[in-house]
């Protein structure tokens, strides 16, 4: 079909590259055969395979259309055109209505030829007279992402909280759960005031409960998984057998800010990802604030296929919100994070689709299992390896076996797209995002499985910088009980009641175990460093030997599964360092205060932990270890 000398076709374009000698036949037929394996267009194949560059193909598009070509630098939003925000029809359908000319005619970018049929749908879409000029399907995402920036970071940071707002942490405290801490303080404040002896007893009383049965918990939940291994095990076989023209449009997200020393690495690092370029989207999301991290990261040379999306200013200036713009953008069926140091199997993505397969459209998301690449340097990254091996090769093994609540972790979450949208995405108000994803996907019915492929990150090597992490995780936890516990009997009814008091005590209960570690260590150095007959004119005897007991029992148990970690990776080297566990969780319960005390300040503050502070490569793990897999 032609409109004067123009070629209409979605792929004459092509034509005029092999022409020009910008593309080679052998080349052009390579990329219809990706092509015709996956839904992506000819432009998108040619352009993430590298065989031809975003100009390129903009300017061939224009010749073979006789059409001009966009121009990146003279872009005008005319608010008339643009009257309502289309969400991501735009990007879908490979169209945008720029603005109106003096004439009336408005101006149309496109990625797709520009035939009758599609001028008649945007004139009766646009109700005017149309002219087409050509652009590149990267063009049209930063065409949205400029004209649509405020919408976008408004839905990003809001729409959670617009759609369902008991879900969301914007607000900490609901009026009802204002008023119940209300009274709660009068009656500790009234009964420190005239029943001190009394009240200071019933509060140890409830810590060393809260203590025992949180660990009581962990404990045998963990017992639990190590009766299995890892239940989503996938496989080589299964893997090797999987074609490229049945796998899937993956989108990675890498959500990066101020990581101007490490975001090279990522380059490298994703790079060893087993899948096809043409069906791999990695979308890096840097702050508009965040110069030197862009700078840095155009320096690495990234291949075609990894795409910055500039994350608009706006508050909460927080991870997930940043998700949430990725979110926009993404066009994968399947859809993970990872974070800017992360080193993931080569074969991680292969191994979740194959673990979607089998699990059916109720598994949202599948987690991969995390490991530290510098595990060995000081005794703090010792503890960070041995507390992650329990968390995920038993734990969450043991969660997943009896079909509880699992909280996701802050990377290596592998998503259904359409259902993570349908979920709402991330709540950016909450610091701990992926453990509120996890359980809000529990209430809903979905499943969360685990398999057995492994990141490796970088173990936070000094005090600070852990306190500064943990007591962002801490703090998340408790916003995510805090938001849960709104309408506790709707929880309730709708997970039951086995798993909304596995919540209760593995969401709560964290928090709850780090708070109370601190005055059950006190007291029970105290009543073995004291004589008893000082003690006894404070404390009534069967408290001491209460928390006492409570104190060595409940760390005893979290030393054995501290213990219990390394078995299943072989790194028995480091289970003598689990007997230092009790000086790892004093840490914790100083983060908990800590971040009690930013719940109260500054709720939605995401405190930034440090990367790229390691003296050890992950290269040359690598290449000591043979790979990262469990």
């Amino acid at each position: 079909m032609a409109w004067g000398d123009a070629v209409l076709d979605d792929e004459a374009f092509a034509q005029v590259l092999v022409t020009t000698g910008a593309l080679t036949p052998q080349q052009l037929e390579s990329a219809r055969a990706a092509r015709d394996s996956s839904p992506r267009t000819l432009d998108e194949v040619l352009v993430d395979l590298g065989m031809a560059s975003e100009i390129a193909v903009r300017h061939a598009m224009a010749e073979a259309w006789q059409v001009p070509a966009f121009d990146p630098e003279r872009v005008v939003r005319d608010p008339e055109v643009l009257r309502e925000y289309a969400d991501r029809r735009y990007l879908r359908d490979g169209w945008m209505p720029l603005c109106r000319e003096d004439d009336g005619t408005i101006l149309v970018a496109t990625a797709c030829a520009p035939t009758p049929a599609l001028i008649y749908r945007l004139e009766s879409e646009l109700e005017g007279r149309v002219r087409p000029i050509a652009a590149s399907r990267s063009d049209l995402r930063h065409l949205a992402l400029l004209m649509f920036s405020d919408e976008i970071a408004d839905e990003a940071a809001d729409g959670l909280y617009r759609r369902n707002p008991l879900l969301s942490a914007r607000h900490v405290l609901w009026r009802s759960q204002r008023i119940g801490l209300v009274l709660i303080c009068a009656v500790l404040l009234a009964g420190l005031v005239f029943w001190t002896a009394p009240t200071v007893t019933t509060l140890l009383t409830v810590f060393a409960a809260l203590f025992l049965v949180g660990t009581g918990f962990k404990f045998f939940v963990s017992l639990k998984g190590a009766r299995f291994d890892i239940l989503e095990r996938v496989p080589l076989r299964a893997v090797a057998a999987l074609t490229d023209a049945e796998l899937p449009v993956y989108t990675v997200l890498v959500p990066v800010f101020r990581e101007e020393n490490i975001v090279g690495r990522l380059v490298e690092n994703l790079g060893r990802i087993d899948y096809p370029t043409h069906k791999l989207e990695v979308l890096v999301l840097i702050e508009e604030e965040d110069t030197l991290t862009r700078e840095a990261f155009d320096r690495a040379d990234p291949p075609p296929n990894f795409r910055v999306i500039t994350i608009p200013a706006g508050s909460p200036q927080t991870k997930p919100r940043a998700c949430n713009v990725g979110l926009f953008f993404a066009s994968g069926e399947y859809l993970v994070i990872f974070d800017a140091e992360d080193t993931p199997d080569p074969d991680q993505l292969k191994k979740a689709f194959v673990a979607f397969r089998r699990g059916g459209p109720r598994t949202v998301c599948i987690q991969a299992a995390l490991s530290y690449f510098n595990s060995r340097e000081n005794v703090l990254t010792r503890m960070f390896s041995l507390e992650y091996s329990y968390w995920f090769d038993y734990m969450l093994a043991g969660l997943d076996a009896w079909n509880l609540p699992i909280p996701l972790g802050g990377t290596s979450n592998h998503f259904r797209t359409r259902a993570l949208i349908e979920l709402g995405g991330w709540d950016p108000y909450n610091v701990t995002e992926d453990a509120d994803l996890g359980v809000r996907a529990s209430a809903l019915g979905y499943r969360v499985g685990v398999i057995d492929s492994t990141t490796l990150e970088e173990a936070n090597t000094s005090v600070p910088n852990f306190i500064r992490q943990r007591s962002r995780w801490i703090k998340g936890y408790m916003q995510t009980s805090l938001v849960h516990a709104r309408q506790p009997f709707r929880l309730l009814m709708r997970i039951g009641a086995r798993r909304t008091l596995a919540f209760a005590l593995l969401i709560a209960g964290t928090p709850a175990i780090f708070l109370a570690m601190l005055p059950l260590c006190v007291l029970a150095v105290v009543s073995v460093a004291l004589p008893a007959a000082w003690l006894a004119e404070v404390f009534p005897p069967w408290l001491l030997w209460l928390t006492l007991v409570n104190f060595v029992v409940g760390n005893a148990m979290m030393v054995y599964l501290s213990m219990m970690g390394p078995y299943k990776r072989g790194a028995f080297a480091l289970i003598g360092w689990a007997l230092l566990n009790p000086l790892y969780w004093i840490l914790h319960s100083v983060a908990a205060y800590k971040a009690l005390w930013q719940l109260i300040t500054k709720p939605h503050y995401w405190e930034k932990t440090a990367h790229g502070l390691s003296r050890e490569d992950v290269a040359e793990h690598l290449a000591t270890e043979g790979g990262v897999s469990l």
